[in-house]
Formats: structure tokens, C-alpha cells, sequence
């Protein structure tokens, strides 16, 4: 493991009850646009990127800051709680729930709060310019 890497792993935000529950937020610097079909959702160069282990590990997940929106979206009356960020609202567009966002993490994931996260299979994610 190199030493950047090793890094990343110790300052890792950990679930408490479960220290093989973590996750490592970092910035991204490359613009990020969301597309669900032809409309931009969000246009960023403020982006976050979280790299979560948890029951697997999962993909790696651009979160946008909600100033960085290009559209409205709907809240969808669905919530969901994780250990490690704290209660998520769901969002939509033309009907169909595109992503989620956590208005108010717990203390230790407070740089995701007011950004937004999208399910991959339902928008197109564009990387640099």
C-alpha cells in the first residue's frame, strides 16, 4: 500500500459500532456534469467523491453541491439511514427518483451535507471537460 494510500485508509470515517464500515471523501478536481436523458442536472467543479466499504465495497460516488444544480428536483417521500452520513432524502426528475442527498449528516460526514448523489444506471456522468 503506498504511503498516500495508507493515508487515505487511516483518516477514513468510520461506523463506531462497525470499524469495517468506513468511507474516505475526496475532492475531485475535474469538472463533473449529471445528465438524466438530454437535461444537465448539475454542472460541478466543486465535487466531492466517496469511496465506501461497507457489506462490499461499493462503486465510488460523485456527491455535487447543491449550488451546482441545473434543474429542479422533487423530493420523493423515501428515506433511508446510514451509519456513517446520517439520514438521506431522495430526490427525482421528470418522475423518476435520480438520487439522494443528506441535508444534515452526522458531525463526522458534515462535507456531504447539501450535495447530491445519483444512481449511475439513471443518469450519464461526464468527467473533465
Amino acid at each position: 500500500m503506498t504511503a498516500t494510500a495508507l493515508q487515505a485508509f487511516n483518516d477514513a470515517i468510520r461506523n463506531p459500532g462497525n470499524p469495517d464500515h468506513l468511507m474516505v471523501i475526496k475532492d475531485v478536481p475535474r469538472r463533473i456534469r449529471i445528465y438524466h436523458g438530454a437535461t444537465l442536472i448539475a454542472d460541478s467543479t466543486s465535487a466531492l467523491r466517496v469511496l465506501e466499504i461497507g457489506k462490499s465495497f461499493y462503486d465510488p460516488v460523485f456527491y455535487l453541491p447543491e449550488a451546482d444544480l441545473k434543474t429542479g428536483l422533487v423530493p420523493v417521500d423515501r428515506s433511508t439511514h446510514c451509519p456513517i452520513k446520517g439520514d438521506a432524502s431522495y430526490v427525482a426528475v421528470d418522475g423518476t427518483e435520480i438520487g439522494w442527498v443528506y441535508r444534515t449528516p452526522i458531525p463526522m460526514a458534515d462535507r456531504l451535507t447539501a450535495h447530491y448523489a445519483f444512481w449511475p444506471a439513471k443518469v450519464r456522468v461526464v468527467e473533465g471537460e
